[in-house]
């Protein structure tokens, strides 16, 4: 018998219980970050040949990892505004159903990535010397791509039990498996032959094979989330509906957010190459300064899916509250350390003038805006967490097409180079104060909803609306 499912984010003091949740997702998440940098450093021992064809597979597995992210969002939300119901059983059925939409979802992707190949990867521009070695990786890397997104997925629903330690210490030792078996498969150790750009794709589907096992294992046997998958179609539609519902835009904000920094890079190439080599040494530090906010919007979204199903909405202005004070607090104190030591830390990377003058500048200015860019990686989760997927969309959407487009190229025609960058802090800064007042008005609305006893539309009624 399935032991009882119970909300554990709805009691107890709002910044001790994100902050709980939050830690053990920094490490994992750092973890996650040297999956690629491990896989890209040995395929580098390769040549550059192969080193090529690795770039050019990074568009697809951005693609499909961002579909993982979406369905695992659209789980997350909705299983723990389930559970801050207290409806176990509808928390069950979904996660359940969620699983079964990543396998379909992720073997279509498979399918489709064997049978178009060829075609998908001479469309991004790989030449026919090339296509051999991205066949000999994406063919086996595609037989991954169910066993990358179900944990994801498994994962997400974790987070929605507030179980987001458990993805950390997953991710780590997952991560730390991959560099160990990596150079065994690359370069042929002991009995294992060498299959260079191949050992490297086989050793990510052994790891994430045995990571969506342990995934699975927890989920089923120990957590016992998942019941009964055979139901009849309107029931399974229901599910699927609730889930693809914070699901889609979830998917299109995460792949918004590549696309931008696309459009960035295309701005800075025209002042050469040492100014893209700059960017490119700004931007590998930057992620491992936001690690915190990541994890952070990883779990804020469970956090306000179980209080909104609670109705415990005070405890979402308390979040909203620790959330500014933290993102703006950090924010702060990472930019004054990047203003003072941003260009020793990019000598790290480059000892090129031109190029460090680049990296420097942009991590003087850039970093200003991180804490208001934190606050909107909160709200976007957020909004997904409360079952209104649309705003997170739009935010994502609108800073880069309405905020920073425009804000650019007026950068760019007034101060070049240094232009383009404090546009991007500007953008930063707007979209961060439009995100936070949107949220905050929409919990004011929900506080509103509640004292006036309206009976909010329970999560059952909103299946069969679809």
């Amino acid at each position: 018998m399935a032991r009882p499912l119970t909300a554990t984010l709805t009691e107890g003091p709002v910044a001790g219980q994100l902050r709980a949740l939050a830690l053990p997702m920094v490490w994992g998440l750092m973890a996650t970050m040297s999956f690629n940098v491990v896989d890209t450093f040995y395929v580098a021992q390769l040549g550059n040949q192969p080193l090529a064809a690795m770039s050019f597979t990074f568009p697809v597995v951005m693609v499909i990892t961002s579909l993982g992210i979406g369905l695992g969002a659209g789980s997350s939300s909705a299983i723990s505004r389930a559970i801050g119901e207290g409806s176990a059983g509808l928390a069950r059925r979904l996660a359940t159903d969620a699983i079964s939409l990543t396998f379909l979802v992720s073997g279509g992707m498979c399918l489709l990535g064997w049978l178009l190949m060829d075609p998908l990867f001479t469309l991004l521009g790989a030449s026919a010397e090339l296509r051999p070695l991205i066949r000999d990786y994406m063919s086996i890397w595609f037989i991954s791509a169910p066993f990358l997104m179900v944990p994801m997925v498994c994962l997400s629903a974790l987070r929605a039990l507030g179980m987001s330690h458990i993805q950390g210490y997953l991710m780590s030792a997952a991560a730390l498996f991959n560099a160990l078996l990596d150079p065994v498969l690359i370069f042929g150790l002991w009995i294992f032959p060498a299959l260079e750009l191949q050992g490297a794709a086989l050793a990510t589907l052994v790891t994430r094979v045995l990571t969506f096992l342990v995934a699975f294992y927890i989920l089923a046997f120990r957590v016992r989330l998942l019941t009964y998958p055979w139901v009849a179609w309107a029931a399974l539609r229901r599910s699927w509906l609730t889930i693809v519902h914070v699901g889609l835009p979830a998917m299109v904000a995460n792949v918004i957010v590549p696309l931008a920094s696309a459009v960035v890079t295309m701005m800075v190439a025209r002042y050469g190459a040492d100014a893209v080599a700059g960017l490119g040494v700004a931007m590998r530090i930057e992620p491992l300064m936001l690690i915190a906010f990541y994890a952070l919007s990883g779990v804020v979204g469970p956090f306000f899916g179980q209080n909104l199903g609670a109705r415990r909405t005070q405890r979402l202005s308390e979040a909203l509250r620790v959330l500014t004070l933290f993102c703006l607090g950090l924010g702060f104190l990472l930019a004054v350390l990047l203003w003072l030591f941003g260009r020793p830390l990019a000598g790290l990377f480059s000892e090129h003038a031109e190029v460090l003058g680049v990296a420097a500048f942009y991590l003087a200015t850039v970093p200003f805006s991180y804490g208001a860019y934190g606050i909107v990686m909160s709200v976007n989760a957020a909004f997904n967490g409360l079952g209104k997927p649309m705003p997170a969309m739009v935010l994502s959407a609108g800073r880069v097409v309405y905020v920073f487009l425009p804000l650019a190229f007026l950068g760019q025609w007034l101060w070049g180079l240094e232009g383009i960058f404090v546009a991007a802090a500007l953008a930063n800064a707007l979209v961060g104060l439009w995100a936070w007042s949107w949220l905050r008005r929409h919990i004011r609305t929900v506080q509103t909803q509640e004292r006036a006893e309206t009976p909010f539309k329970p999560l059952e009624a909103s299946h069969d609306a679809h």
